[in-house]
């Protein structure tokens, strides 16, 4: 199965890939000022390639709890130098987690491959970005994952990005754990992948360090959360997940790679 994206054609189905993260903020939740300057970011986009990911996805926005929201202007002021020094350095694809999109336009055409949209909705502007450039686009549900309101979500998402012409292959879902959903939501989401999955359409679970990940796993540093976060990875593999964003490449591609290999064994 094929996942368009700009020129680029990403395979999914065979096995998980590993979307990257770099956040070009100063105020993330576990990485904040990490990565903030053009080099520090350059640098962690080449060596999280190096550790396996298989996407680079770049954020200049927290969108943490309580965060505090940054404007277009902003937001690509910080991307900009990022994406521009990027060209030439990493071979996977590259997205871009915007909402806004001015920013969504200026960053495909600055060679990114796919917007990461945590929205929470199919805007007519985004659109007719998307259909425009052919990108790839990552539509996240946001909001109470009350039952059937992710997957009613999705298949709605889906129609109306039909009826603007945009392509099913351009398409990428996100059930959008942590965004407006308590520890209980959360849960349930992670422990029933299965029953969000669409047929023809990849489905992108990011709960890398996410405070879902603390209190289950009892952990308060965020940066200490790679062992909770490869149970929630395993089981979200098992649910039959494509796509897994990390921050901990690494590290966290080891249970990926165990918890693919132990579902070939599983009887049904």
């Amino acid at each position: 199965m094929i996942w368009k994206c700009k020129d680029k054609k990403i395979e999914y189905g065979k096995k998980i890939l590993i979307m990257g993260i770099v956040n070009v903020t100063p105020d993330s939740f576990s990485d904040g000022g990490d990565y903030f300057s053009v080099e520090d970011a350059v640098n962690c986009a080449v060596q999280l390639e190096k550790d396996g990911a298989d996407i680079i996805d770049i954020g200049a926005q927290s969108t943490r709890p309580n965060h505090i929201p940054v404007g277009q202007e902003e937001e690509w002021s910080r991307l900009e130098g990022v994406l521009a020094a990027l060209q030439g350095k990493i071979t996977v694809p590259v997205s871009v987690d915007t909402y806004y999109p001015f920013v969504a336009e200026k960053s495909l055409e600055m060679g990114a491959d796919i917007i990461n949209d945590v929205s929470g909705i199919v805007s007519p502007e985004m659109a007719e970005i998307v259909k425009k450039t052919h990108c790839g686009w990552v539509i996240m549900h946001n909001g109470p994952a009350a039952p059937q309101n992710v997957k009613d979500f999705f298949e709605k998402s889906i129609a109306e990005c039909k009826n603007f012409g945009i392509e099913k292959e351009q398409i990428c879902l996100d059930m959008g754990i942590g965004f407006g959903k308590d520890y209980d939501e959360n849960m349930t989401l992670l422990s029933n992948v299965c029953a969000y999955k669409i047929d023809g359409y990849p489905l992108l679970l990011g709960t890398s360090r996410k405070r879902v990940i603390g209190q289950g796993s009892n952990q308060e540093n965020p940066k200490e959360r790679t062992y909770g976060n490869i149970a929630a990875d395993t089981a979200a593999v098992f649910g039959g997940v494509d796509i897994i964003r990390l921050h901990d490449v690494k590290n966290e591609k080891q249970g990926i790679l165990m918890a693919e290999n132990l579902k070939k064994y599983v009887k049904l």
